[in-house]
């Protein structure tokens, strides 16, 4: 290894709410926990946060990524802003991490780094004020007003159906592409009262005041009123660093995990939108939850074994804690610690033993 690289437990990549949860709990469990995040990302452009309890309706994504790594930062775990270009397997079989500034290595590596929607052609209302990728983020928005739903294939069909819940007022715009649902899906839609839309869009009519959408002129010189909508043209995963890696993918391009974000290679873990299932910033979170206890139980150094201590003996009363001083030491002075906060000073004379007398 590198005099240069510095050494990790835990390397999240990615700093979406999967990825921070991820590194909150590795810190706090007292790994040392590096998160590595480029910016960006679909919880970066939230112009409002919904669905998180706790967490207020104005609250922006960027404000809500800032108070994650705020805390993480705050139980010691560290920050990077960077793009990892490549991970390979190191010979003793932990993770070497290359950046375009740094490289590091980890015992272990989670993947957090999400996918981008596939945005439509333009003309296009302006997004979080009448173009919206989270059904179930953003759908309570629209009840009672009119909405479209952009596409041409299963899920645009079953998106628009789906808002019926919602609204009696659900146009589908092709866009002048021929409908690729299937015939039992048609049967579905005919079933329905969802308008089909085959011109493609001319023109947006946004509120000059606020912003938010009000119309779509169509290329027949048709108007139609709406007050938002979804587009369903599908996800372009960031899967290049697991497929590096050697990480089995599903059929749909996610990364194959199990429960608990265990990807097919030992050691590597794969959370939120990355991985298959609702694309929801709770989910993420509570991926991010799980992979962080499941790395933990495989890295703390007790209970140790009875095979273990048979091999080793005993613990050792110098031995422990296992936490490391520095994380040690942030622990104490926070806070939130049952016997202060202390003082960096104090908390560094109790972690390390007194210098032995001479005399």
């Amino acid at each position: 290894m590198s005099s240069s690289e510095t050494e990790y437990e835990v390397a999240v990549v990615g700093g979406g709410p999967a990825g921070l949860t991820t590194a909150l709990y590795g810190a706090r469990l007292g790994h040392e926990t590096v998160l590595i995040d480029r910016g960006g990302g679909r919880a970066a452009m939230m112009a409002d946060t919904h669905n998180v309890i706790g967490v207020t309706e104005e609250v922006s994504g960027n404000e809500f990524l800032a108070t994650g790594r705020e805390q993480v930062q705050s139980y010691g775990g560290t920050f990077e802003r960077g793009f990892v270009t490549d991970i390979e397997r190191t010979e003793d079989d932990r993770f070497r991490l290359s950046t375009s500034d740094t490289e590091l290595v980890a015992d272990r590596v989670v993947l957090a780094t999400g996918f981008s929607d596939e945005r439509p052609d333009p003309p296009l209302p302006r997004t979080g004020k009448g173009l919206h990728y989270c059904l179930h983020c953003d759908a309570y928005m629209f009840v009672d007003e009119p909405v479209y739903v952009m596409g041409h294939g299963e899920a645009a069909a079953h998106v628009a159906m789906i808002m019926l819940n919602m609204t009696d007022d659900v146009d589908i715009l092709t866009r002048g592409a021929e409908p690729t649902w299937s015939e039992e899906t048609a049967a579905q839609l005919d079933a329905h009262p969802v308008d089909i839309v085959t011109e493609d869009i001319a023109g947006v009519e946004n509120d000059p005041d606020s912003g938010w959408l009000e119309a779509l002129e169509f290329e027949d010189g048709t108007r139609r009123e709406y007050r938002g909508g979804f587009p369903m043209y599908g996800s372009d995963y960031n899967t290049a660093l697991a497929e590096g890696l050697g990480c089995d993918l599903t059929d749909g391009g996610e990364i194959d995990v199990d429960d608990h974000g265990r990807t097919s290679q030992a050691g590597v873990f794969a959370v939120g939108d990355i991985t298959p299932g609702h694309n929801q910033v709770p989910v993420a979170m509570g991926q991010g939850a799980k992979a962080g206890l499941a790395i933990h139980k495989e890295l703390r150094e007790f209970p140790r074994s009875a095979d273990e201590i048979e091999r080793d003996g005993p613990v050792a009363a110098d031995e422990v804690p296992a936490i490391s001083p520095e994380l040690m030491a942030t622990a104490v002075a926070h806070e939130g610690h049952a016997g202060g906060p202390r003082s960096d000073a104090s908390a560094e004379a109790d972690a390390e033993p007194p210098a032995a007398d001479d005399d």
